[in-house]
């Protein structure tokens, strides 16, 4: 027996060691791939069509890992570039002697609406270098369309069809499942409009909910056809009519519409491509994917070097807390980090932040105010709006020089609140528990959701909640140099469009990224200069071995929920908050 487990436990032994050594291995071989992959530039030749296909989820910026979506046939990676690389790369197209035009491959655009408006802006730029855009979906969402319209050419398989119905806001509801389960929400709020707490204690939309998220949707869906009647020629009633109407059903109406300008089958298409291409018919077509084309080197001019002076660009996106935070989520600690190295750079003239965030933690948002407040008086510092920077989002955002939005940007919702869950007739009358508790202290267990609030307890939230809505209105004031009487009563939480925003002071220019670098160098006075961003990206090893379980979580459950999963990850956000909150409830986008 002693000798069967003297065998059993150095083959045990020998097992793990072994195991240890191949995990290693595979790390080191896995590190030399992605050194090696990220090295390799890709040429291309003559009389190539750049293929733009949006069929993922729009982010910010492009992901740091090499193997989402990786191809071993081929060895590649087809993940789609993030916003930050779309643009670069459609400007790049646009200078590249090799690239002939554009083909848009957009049946459809998951994404935030003002990141849409990025692309599209960056498009009808694109074709002021007289290359061509071509459009071809077999339908087209409202999205897809919208993106579509800065083509030259729209085409529409004969089968297909355009949607175009207008812009609905739905929110969903939990008074009725709270009230079944017998958990009370115990609500601290200040801004009648702060309706990030309305789905825990009502039913349905409040007056006043209704009347803001009017007062941005209609301006959004007003710029979105306006640029639509635009670029297609056709008059502002016409259009109503065929949303009010839902006239356009089929390929002949939207043709007949002026909506689309041939319809055609894929192959029928690629035949046009070619001609535009300057191909024969019998030749290939040439076409890059955008994810092959970010590895195309830029040219650069005879005798030129790397500009010394850096402007740095710092993404803000997501929700915001406290520590560290992730690609998706800011973290206080990484993000003051990221703006105080900025601002200690002496090669770094100026700053653009690229905040793209509904809100989140009060406290986390002051302490990245301050660190905006410091970089300030150092150098010229720029915020550049994304789909969202509401709440929180604009608290980071109020001490900049200049704020760029665009016109469908979310933003304001200058309000906070505090929610809490008093379970306890759930735990008494649905489990039979009951919870008995000694305390040093009358508040020692004050927020426990085993008792609800008293009226003490809760007179001294609620002064909590007005004392930082007071810091926070005073922070705007300060920095977009308002009264805070003026900004209070167009605070309260309301959530206003872009447009919206810069009619009242809170945003100082239409635009996007680009507009905020070229305000930002400017105010710098360079004219030779490079991009750093920050904060600096995980090594792709590590991003890859710590985001393999989240990524396959999130994978299941959004295979299982289907378009639902934005209802169930906007609940774990609000269920997950701690302290008071600057938060904002709303992201528009298109699916």
């Amino acid at each position: 027996m002693k000798q069967f487990f003297k065998f059993f436990f150095a083959s045990m032994l020998g097992f793990i060691i072994g195991t240890v050594v191949l995990f290693f291995l595979f790390i080191f071989i896995l590190s030399a791939s992605v050194s090696s992959m990220s090295k390799t530039d890709v040429k291309i030749s003559e009389n190539t069509v750049l293929h733009i296909k949006l069929d993922e989820a729009l982010r910010e910026r492009s992901s740091n890992n090499p193997f989402e979506d990786f191809n071993f046939s081929n060895f590649e990676s087809n993940h789609q570039p993030g916003l930050n690389d779309i643009l670069k790369n459609i400007s790049k197209a646009s200078k590249d002697e090799n690239i002939k035009g554009i083909y848009m491959d957009v049946p459809m655009v998951r994404g935030g609406i003002a990141s849409v408006e990025e692309i599209r802006n960056a498009l009808i730029e694109f074709r002021k270098s007289g290359k061509f855009i071509y459009a071809f979906a077999d339908n087209y969402s409202q999205g897809g369309y919208y993106l579509a319209t800065a083509a030259d050419k729209i085409y529409l398989n004969p089968q297909g069809q355009v949607l175009l119905n207008g812009m609905a806001t739905e929110l969903m509801f939990f008074k009725g499942s709270l009230e079944k389960l017998e958990v009370e929400p115990q609500v601290i709020r200040h801004g009648k409009f702060k309706s990030a707490i309305e789905p825990f204690i009502l039913d349905k939309m409040s007056d006043e909910n209704r009347t803001q998220i009017a007062a941005f949707v209609d301006p959004i869906w007003k710029h979105m056809t306006d640029e639509i009647c635009k670029a297609r020629k056709i008059s502002p009633e016409a259009l109503k009519g065929m949303a009010d109407s839902l006239s356009v059903r089929t390929a002949e109406d939207a043709l007949r519409y002026k909506l689309v300008d041939k319809l055609a089958y894929y192959d029928e298409f690629t035949t046009a491509l070619n001609a535009k291409a300057g191909l024969k018919d019998d030749d290939d077509l040439k076409l890059i994917s955008l994810s092959k084309y970010k590895k195309v080197p830029e040219k650069r001019e005879k005798g030129s070097t790397l500009a010394k002076d850096k402007i740095a660009l710092i993404y803000a996106v997501g929700s915001i807390g406290d520590g560290e935070g992730s690609e998706e989520e800011i973290g206080s600690d990484k993000l003051a980090a990221a703006i105080r190295e900025a601002r200690k750079d002496k090669k770094v003239k100026a700053i653009v932040m690229r905040v793209n965030s509904p809100g989140g933690d009060a406290l986390a948002s002051e302490e990245i105010w301050r660190e905006v407040v410091l970089a300030r008086k150092a150098k010229p510092f720029i915020v550049s709006m994304g789909d969202l920077a509401a709440s929180g989002g604009y608290y980071i955002s109020c001490a900049a020089d200049q704020i760029v939005a665009q016109p469908n940007t979310l933003t304001g919702s200058i309000g906070v609140f505090g929610l809490l869950f008093n379970a306890e007739k759930m735990f008494k009358n649905k489990l039979g528990i009951t919870i008995d508790t000694y305390k040093t202290n009358p508040y020692t267990d004050m927020g426990t959701a085993t008792r609800g609030l008293t009226s003490s307890e809760y007179a001294i939230l609620q002064s909590e909640v007005d004392r930082i809505y007071n810091v926070f209105t005073s922070r705007v004031a300060e920095g977009r140099k308002m009264k805070q009487a003026m900004v209070d009563s167009i605070g309260q939480g309301r959530v206003w469009s872009g447009v919206n925003a810069i009619q009242l002071g809170l945003v100082d220019t239409l635009g996007g990224i680009q507009t905020a670098i070229n305000i930002a160098a400017k105010k710098a006075g360079l004219t030779d200069y490079r991009i750093t961003q920050l904060p600096e990206q995980k090594d792709p090893v590590e991003t890859l071995l710590s985001d393999i379980s989240t990524q396959a979580k999130v994978s299941i459950m959004q295979e299982e929920t289907g378009d639902q999963y934005k209802y169930i990850a906007s609940l774990k956000q609000i269920l997950k908050l701690k302290g008071v909150q600057a938060l904002s409830p709303y992201y528009v986008r298109f699916d």
